[in-house]
């Protein structure tokens, strides 16, 4: 089954927030401990860009199917970016106020993910 009427992932609201997600986490983990460099920084950018990695590809597939599976890599990198997030606040990286935007957009992408596909596997 052919998956949406959407022409592009670009489209799609959840990946804007996604790319602003991804941006706010690159900026939020500048000023963490050099030292973190390979550690948490990289672990919480490389979940941060998945997450509207995930919903390009997953769009960019041709079954409804794989969509929603790609959504739900899309929705385990948001949980693991909340959970490194955090870490990272109980570790003194950053302050909550400093990480708030990102918790919004997080809590966000999540809703947006699960109704994109509960909406998705009500077509299959």
């Amino acid at each position: 089954m052919k998956t949406n009427t959407t022409r592009s992932y670009k489209d799609l609201v959840v990946w804007q927030k996604g790319i602003a997600l991804a941006k706010l986490v690159y900026g939020l983990t500048r000023s963490f401990p050099s030292e973190e460099k390979f550690g948490i920084v990289a672990q919480m950018r490389r979940a941060a860009v998945s997450v509207p990695s995930n919903i390009a590809e997953g769009q960019a597939r041709r079954t409804t199917g794989e969509f929603i599976q790609f959504l739900s890599h899309a929705e385990g990198s948001v949980a693991e970016l909340d959970t490194q997030l955090i870490l990272s606040i109980e570790l003194k990286f950053c302050s909550s106020a400093t990480a708030d935007a990102a918790f919004v957009l997080i809590d966000e992408i999540r809703r947006m993910l699960n109704a994109l596909r509960r909406k998705l596997a009500t077509r299959e």
